[in-house]
């Protein structure tokens, strides 16, 4: 019975079987940057405004991504779904140029849900994506060099030029990317917070999505 259990699950298989097991040494895989001039086009530029005002101001920014290449978002898309919306690793489909395997198995050989979603939860960590309500996309503002992830706080009132040169006083809470003012204060460099369903608080776009 086991065997045949095995053998209808191989059947349902849409990802691939060989290759090297998923887990945390494929974060250091397809890096992406951090970096404000990988963006692309005009949104570089507003972007190195927006921030360069930020911290003139006094914010702390701490810029975590900016381009991110697709193969790595194929990475962060599938592991993510694996371990908050409880997908089957198996059912995961290849992206070509990324030799993984999502399919752990025991020490049987049997496949093993379990070990799987280990080594995908290991991912999740080291991509830092756990807090994240909606799974990285495929392709998207980043994959694009028109997205970027950012940290921003700071302490008392913000006073920030909006791109027009008027001066803003950000005197509410939170002292963090998700405060309104400051968000307002984005879209007039042409900065836009992540405005789609899910939370994203670091996430920032030419277009908010």
């Amino acid at each position: 019975m086991q065997a045949r259990l095995q053998e209808i699950r191989s059947h349902d298989r849409v990802g691939r079987t060989t290759g090297e097991l998923s887990g945390a040494r494929w974060v250091d895989r397809f890096r992406g940057s951090s970096s404000l001039k990988d963006l692309r086009g005009a949104f570089r530029d507003r972007a190195e405004a927006f921030v360069e005002a930020l911290r003139a101001a006094g914010a702390v920014v701490t810029i975590s991504a900016t381009f991110r290449p697709p193969q790595r978002a194929y990475l962060m898309h599938w592991s993510w779904l694996i371990v908050k919306r409880n997908l089957d690793p198996v059912t995961v489909p290849e992206m070509n140029g990324v030799e993984i395997n999502w399919a752990h198995e025991d020490a049987e050989g049997n496949y093993s849900r379990q070990l799987s979603v280990i080594a995908a939860r290991a991912m999740v960590e080291g991509f830092n994506i756990q807090g994240l309500g909606v799974a990285p996309a495929l392709r998207s503002r980043h994959t694009l060099g028109f997205g970027i992830d950012m940290n921003i706080r700071w302490n008392g009132v913000l006073a920030i030029p909006d791109a027009y040169g008027n001066i803003v006083q950000i005197t509410g809470t939170p002292r963090t990317g998700m405060n309104v003012q400051l968000r307002r204060v984005g879209e007039s460099f042409g900065v836009i917070k992540y405005n789609r369903a899910g939370r994203d608080d670091p996430h920032w776009s030419d277009n908010g999505t």
